[in-house]
């Protein structure tokens, strides 16, 4: 038997030997159509090359593409498990030209393959041409050498292509395996088509015309193929099987799904319930893998609608633990060759998977037990009411179509217009309850835009460019349908990689553009949580509400703000270690330029606390190790170990990132939950330096760091900084701290002797001859100002001018700059009678300043007011006459 897997390699094989460029699958989210949920159709990443908005170093390629439908117009979800060949999840190989070949050689090489390569008889295949191709219809008969009644002219647009209502389209050329006449249905085109003897395996498109807005078509000036053949189509017909869930890939899940559930795999009663696992397990993994999460709208609603169809389908099997994940090991095994990046993914598969059904399970208990009992009186063909179904969903969190998928075995349909109704009685109370909640304006425009829309589908975790359509424009608070050059407006898309700000990270900044107009965003922010809402400025052209635009992040700044982001959550781990576990965030700041880092803790780090933390953190970038995703219950992570970062809102699930070497505990140096952006791995940060440390308030220290280029230019910066000191000390750098050592004991010495020179200069000028003892009756005083003679030098002087008189009172006013202090001195044997404090406190007054302090025997104090320094003394003087009661 020929494996899926040598299909597939046979299939690029051929074609590189053909001259075609092998190129890999892209992955499931568009990266350059904003119109598609997922990527559904092999020719998908190569859109912009056939409209001519790119170009690629090849004119012919050749592809394995993985591919999507369970949701938008290609939705094949009701039908998997119950068909031969509908799937969520499916391969499409694919042939292109780029305006190199075209029809005669696409039938050729097409027809070599089918026959020559893989040797299937030339009287089982059967093609289709649109009915007016003449020259594909010629071609068919001299390439292929098929009669006439073989070669079917289909006249409607099964056989015709277009990418839309305008641009490149053309006739399409079918290929069909005719597996027998034991097998119902007939050929193309007849009554019977739709049985499953004829089975289409590939599809040639011959892209030759240009289909103008008036509904004209023009011929292209370079007509192009583009071919999609199913891989599990043909490798049913090359493995001798009509069904596409007997060809091997699938036997393989499904064995391995009947041997964990203990059930047949064949048996009537369980068989479509094998195959859904089956199917969605591939659909689940690959868009894990590709970025995609469980969530309650978007693309990762449709991924939760997939995971819990297949996991309502192991409970039916009787599983009474999660199952899905437990298959993930045959999926790796079976497919992770050709797709590495589920070998990459598998973890995360695994923990996503594991975590959707653990929940999902308590979800289908209680809801199923509401369903029996609504559904007690209902017989085939009845239909429940859409209240009941709103009100499972409502409580239990049992979505629609489960619920619907849940009666369709027993012919019960359900009431889609009441369960609507009932959805929009539910919004209108809560716009009710929110309307008298004190909410501004502003905040009822973003309300009226999630109402309207939906959130916006963040897909910029993988991404920093992607294309997106404008579903709203908003200008000084209200909506507008049009930007022109010139206006600062805020752009919603449907999707976008612009990060916006939440939980400390600063929103994302770049440009969006749309034929001939360019957006600079400057902002990016997240009103009500759910919006991605891009501020900036038109720069040139017109935006307008449902414009296809191109989203560019600036991804250096990205990567800036990733490594500090990181670089907190390794930062965070350390300060625990060094400091204690009482210490948790309480503030952050993560921009590309630095972070800043708030945290509890009683007082200031030490030097060798602070290189500790340093130390902790590059080590850890050294190890170089990847950066570990899972999604998590919050409740489920932190019991794990991992911790909440202050200010992040959490839903009903979490990411949880990994970094850093594993612990004696098995886990990570840092498990946090956190729903930023990260690098990849921890060496992407380069280098981790803390730049400050301070107080924000009692109990709360901050830290400010820089990593990567940042930290080497600020490293450099000092480096330079201590050459240029060292050279103006005329000293070596390792010889500076011994220099300055030096320096500052010559400065403290002549400091000393500048305030001793001050000093006994003061003394020895006009007002220290004035200064000898006056008598206030009998009391000897000594009243003196002096100028430039420090504060710190007067209660010297005081206890020198006491020591003269013997008994007495001495009164210093010493003038710096403008302000003045003074010092007053009271011989022991007069303290009984006149205070210091008393006399210094009316000095003070008249230097303009208040209070003062000290013992009766000695007080200072200050005043803003040196030219009042005379007052201040005569102040002193009156109100020792006054204490002494000598008559003025």
């Amino acid at each position: 038997m020929t494996s899926t897997a040598d299909i597939r390699q046979a299939f690029l094989d051929h074609f590189e030997r053909a001259g075609h460029t092998v190129v890999p699958s892209a992955p499931l989210v568009p990266q350059n159509d904003p119109t598609l949920m997922f990527v559904n159709a092999g020719m998908v990443p190569f859109k912009n090359v056939f409209t001519g908005l790119e170009t690629r170093p090849y004119s012919t390629a050749g592809s394995s593409q993985k591919c999507v439908r369970a949701g938008g117009k290609h939705n094949d979800l009701d039908n998997v498990g119950y068909t031969a060949r509908h799937h969520t999840f499916f391969e499409m190989l694919g042939n292109f030209s780029f305006g190199d070949y075209f029809k005669e050689r696409a039938i050729t090489l097409a027809w070599d393959l089918l026959t020559n390569v893989w040797g299937i008889p030339k009287d089982r295949l059967t093609v289709t041409v649109y009915h007016t191709d003449d020259e594909a219809f010629d071609l068919w008969k001299k390439i292929a050498g098929l009669p006439d009644e073989r070669i079917i002219r289909i006249a409607t647009n099964d056989n015709f292509w277009s990418m839309g209502d305008t641009g490149p389209c053309g006739p399409c050329s079918e290929i069909f395996y005719d597996h027998g006449d034991h097998i119902f249905g007939g050929p193309p085109g007849s009554p019977d088509e739709d049985g499953d003897r004829f089975v289409e395996i590939w599809n040639l498109v011959f892209m030759q015309f240009d289909q103008q807005p008036d509904g004209t078509r023009v011929p292209l000036p370079r007509p192009s193929i583009d071919t999609g053949m199913g891989l599990e189509r043909v490798a049913a017909v090359l493995q001798g099987t009509h069904d596409n869930f007997e060809i091997d890939i699938f036997k393989a899940l499904i064995a391995e799904s009947a041997a964990l559930t203990k059930t047949s795999p064949d048996a009537p009663e369980t068989r479509a319930s094998h195959r859904i696992i089956a199917d969605h397990l591939r659909s689940s993994g690959f868009l894990v893998a590709d970025g995609v999460l469980p969530a309650n709208e978007g693309r990762g609603y449709v991924l939760r609608r997939i995971m819990r169809r297949a996991m309502r389908h192991a409970h039916l099997l009787g599983a009474t633990e999660p199952l899905m994940h437990r298959l993930v090991p045959a999926l790796v095994t079976t497919m992770g060759g050709a797709y590495p990046e589920l070998v990459r993914a598998q973890a995360l598969i695994t923990e996503t998977l594991k975590l959707e059904e653990t929940r999902f399970r308590q979800t289908l208990q209680n809801g199923l037990k509401l369903l029996d009992e609504a559904t007690a009186n209902l017989k085939q063909g009845d239909t429940l009411p859409g209240e009941v179904a709103f009100r499972l969903y409502d409580t239990f969190g049992f979505p629609y179509d489960l619920t619907e998928d849940a009666l369709k075995g027993q012919g019960i349909g359900v009431d889609r217009a009441g369960f609507d109704a009932a959805m929009a009685e539910q919004k209108k109370r809560a716009r009710a309850a929110w309307a008298g909640s004190g909410a501004n304006a502003t905040d009822s425009l973003w309300f009226d835009l999630v109402e309207k829309l939906g959130a916006t589908d963040f897909i910029g975790y993988n991404a920093t460019q992607a294309q997106g359509e404008i579903v709203a424009i908003v200008k000084d608070g209200a909506e507008i349908s049009a930007a022109q050059a010139g206006d600062e407006v805020t752009i919603l898309t449907n999707q976008t990689p612009f990060y916006a700000e939440s939980g400390g990270q600063v929103g994302d900044t770049g440009t969006i553009e749309g034929s001939g107009a360019v957006f600079d965003v400057l902002d990016t922010a997240k009103p009500l949580g759910k919006l991605h809402a891009h501020r900036g400025k038109l720069v040139s052209g017109t935006l307008k509400i449902g414009e296809a635009v191109s989203l560019k992040v600036d991804a250096a700044r990205r990567s800036a703000v990733k490594a500090n982001h990181s670089a907190t959550h390794l930062m965070h781990a350390a300060l625990r270690r060094v400091l204690g576990e009482h210490v948790s965030q309480k503030g952050s700041l993560v921009a590309p330029d630095r972070l800043r880092f708030d945290f509890s803790h009683p007082k200031a780090l030490t030097a060798d606390e602070i290189a500790a933390i340093e130390a902790q953190v590059n080590a850890e970038i050294r190890a170089n190790l990847p950066v570990g995703t899972r999604l998590m219950t919050p409740d489920a992570a932190i019991d794990a170990g991992a911790l909440a970062l202050f200010g992040e809102k959490y839903g009903d699930e979490v990411r949880v990132l990994s970094m850093g070497r594993p612990a004696d505990t098995g886990r990570s140096y840092s498990v946090e939950l956190c729903g930023g952006t990260h690098v990849n791995a921890t060496g992407d940060i380069a280098l981790f330096r803390i730049v400050s440390e301070s107080a924000v308030s009692s109990g709360i220290r901050r830290i400010e760091a820089l990593t990567g280029e940042g930290a080497l230019a600020y490293l450099a910066q000092q480096e330079a900084l201590l050459k240029s000191t060292a050279s103006a000390l005329r000293t070596r750098p390792e010889e500076l701290p011994e220099r300055v050592l030096s320096l500052a004991d010559t400065v403290k010495r002549l400091e000393r002797e500048l305030a001793e020179t001050k000093k006994a200069l003061a003394l020895a000028g006009p007002a220290a001859e004035a200064a000898g003892p006056e008598q206030i009756g009998s009391t000897a005083f000594i009243g003196q100002v002096l100028q430039g003679v420090e504060a710190k030098a007067l209660r010297g002087l005081v206890d020198e001018a006491k020591a003269r008189m013997g008994s007495g009172i001495a009164a210093i006013v010493a003038v710096n700059e403008g302000r003045a202090a003074v010092a007053i001195g009271v011989t022991d044997d007069l303290t009984a009678t006149v205070s210091a404090v008393d006399l210094v406190r009316a000095a003070a007054a008249a230097l303009g300043g208040q209070g003062g302090g000290g013992r009766a025997d000695m007080a200072q104090a200050g005043g803003p007011d040196g030219g009042k320094a005379a007052d201040a003394i005569a102040a002193v003087k009156a109100a020792v006459t006054q204490a002494l009661g000598v008559p003025a």
